[in-house]
């Protein structure tokens, strides 16, 4: 483990290493390399694909801020938490996990920052499907600037490209809940849904992302009756974005929240073929800039007395309603909820999280003002119980540092 990141000065500050869990099959002995399009995906090319996917594939920068909002710094806390019969520190759980990175901010102050795999606090790291909430909230943003009339308009009221299809008939709160009722296979093998969806996309003939959107296109359930994940839902809901605002995704972004919240590097955005941000995934920041946004979503959509996403959005966004019971914790999954392209945590207290495939995550706790960001190189894109340990070391987290 090296020094803090500031000059070796005594003091908090982030702490970086240099290995990680298994570091030698993630390409350790040749600097974690990134590979190429076709290896990305390879086990010794992941630390340098998740870190610099935005380079590897064609993507819209977004401007850090004018001005930079800074966070305090305290004292690393001592964490511990329980899991099987072991009692852990938060030493043993990145000893244990192939974490890029993990920050732990409480409001305005970062209390433990440490990164794995010789990865730095500049380095961007992919979001992979932590970018739908993101797109989500934008859409919140347009409804409230009038783009969106109502969200129970359908996707093709914005998008004509998609009249006369099963999604162009879908109420944007539907897409929004992943409840289209629309078949879609999304199960990471290579050869499902999401992955022809991702090689129209990220094929550079220019194709029109409508008609790649438009493929998928037979209805298996009434819509809002069946919670069903779709990544091909948040690329309507991008296409909607682009349609209303008039402007790139990324650029509305910015514009919205990215220089609002001062952030302090360049974030990026994968792009397709035509020009247009791929909004299922493929978002990429550092990891303190995610923090800045897992504030901001803490603050329900406020940040430092001004309000960028509409309040009453961000709490419809994380709440079920009575009426939407197939949405809830234990319903919608064996565990988790779905809110507007973001999980809901069960229990009393209202808390969400952002999550990605190979371990990408940012939990929030509005009532503490405690987030937990987690960036990570799963060997398997999804793996049934593989948030089971992190989320075991946040409940720890809130229960320590939450009063």
């Amino acid at each position: 483990m090296s020094a803090p990141g500031n000059g070796g000065a005594a003091g908090p500050g982030p702490v970086f290493s240099d290995s990680g869990p298994d570091a030698a099959a993630y390409g350790a002995a040749a600097g974690y390399p990134v590979g190429t399009r076709a290896t990305a995906s390879q086990l010794e090319n992941l630390v340098g694909t998740y870190s610099h996917f935005g380079e590897m594939f064609p993507s819209r920068l977004v401007r850090r801020a004018t001005i930079p909002w800074q966070f305090k710094r305290a004292p690393e806390p001592s964490i511990t938490y329980s899991f099987g019969p072991e009692r852990l520190s938060i030493a043993d759980y990145l000893k244990r996990n192939p974490v890029t990175g993990l920050l732990i901010a409480k409001d305005d102050t970062i209390l433990y920052e440490h990164y794995q795999y010789a990865r730095n606090d500049r380095d961007r790291f992919l979001s992979q499907s932590m970018a739908k909430t993101i797109t989500a909230m934008l859409i919140g943003i347009a409804v409230s600037e009038g783009k969106i009339k109502s969200i129970d308009d359908t996707a093709s009221t914005y998008v004509p490209g998609l009249a006369e299809t099963e999604y162009g008939k879908t109420s944007i709160r539907d897409l929004l809940h992943m409840a289209s009722g629309v078949a879609f296979s999304e199960v990471y093998d290579g050869h499902d849904d999401v992955a022809q969806l991702a090689r129209g996309l990220f094929g550079e003939s220019g194709k029109d992302p409508a008609a790649s959107v438009a493929q998928f296109n037979t209805r298996a359930a009434p819509p809002g009756t069946k919670w069903h994940y779709a990544s091909v839902e948040t690329e309507i809901l991008g296409l909607v974005l682009r349609s209303v605002t008039g402007v790139p995704v990324a650029d509305y972004l910015h514009d919205r929240i990215w220089d609002a919240i001062g952030a302090e590097a360049d974030a990026s955005w994968a792009v397709d073929g035509t020009g247009q941000e791929i909004t299922f995934c493929c978002f990429n920041a550092t990891l303190r800039d995610y923090a800045r946004l897992g504030r901001l979503l803490a603050h329900d959509g406020a940040w430092e007395g001004r309000q960028l996403i509409p309040r009453q959005w961000l709490l419809d966004a994380t709440t079920v309603k009575p009426t939407d019971g197939y949405l809830a914790p234990g319903t919608a999954t064996p565990y988790f909820g779905y809110g507007y392209q973001v999980w809901l945590l069960p229990g009393e207290q209202r808390r969400f999280l952002l999550m990605g495939i190979r371990g990408q995550m940012i939990l929030i706790d509005p009532a503490s003002k405690l987030v937990m960001v987690h960036t990570a190189v799963r060997q398997k894109p999804f793996e049934p119980g593989s948030a089971k340990e992190p989320l075991t070391l946040w409940f720890a987290v809130l229960e320590q540092l939450g009063k």
